[in-house]
């Protein structure tokens, strides 16, 4: 059984919904830990879902400022991570450990 921690996702926000991660085939994934930057001078806001489960709901982010979010939650195979924002100058970055 092989684990690899990684950056499973990272880039801009759509302001839709939109897919960021999927887990592979035959994978079991743990999300660790996810950062949302916000570069604008103005406050935004953002939205996350981890197989269809919101975690973040319109969670405001203040003008070039960060938030985090610490978690262990457990993905199998073929289910997703989908979040949206506000603006596109807010910015994820998801980290965690693939299990094959």
């Amino acid at each position: 059984m092989a684990t690899t921690s990684k950056a499973l996702a990272r880039g801009a926000f759509a302001t839709g919904s939109a897919t960021l991660y999927t887990v592979p085939a035959a994978t079991s994934t743990v999300v660790t830990n996810i950062v949302i930057a916000n570069t604008a001078g103005t406050a935004g806001t953002f939205s996350l879902s981890l197989d269809g489960v919101s975690i973040a709901t319109t969670v405001a982010v203040a003008a070039n400022s960060i938030t985090t979010i610490d978690i262990k939650q457990v993905l199998a195979a073929t289910k997703t991570i989908t979040g949206l924002a506000s603006a596109t100058t807010i910015n994820y970055h998801i980290s965690g450990v693939e299990i094959a």
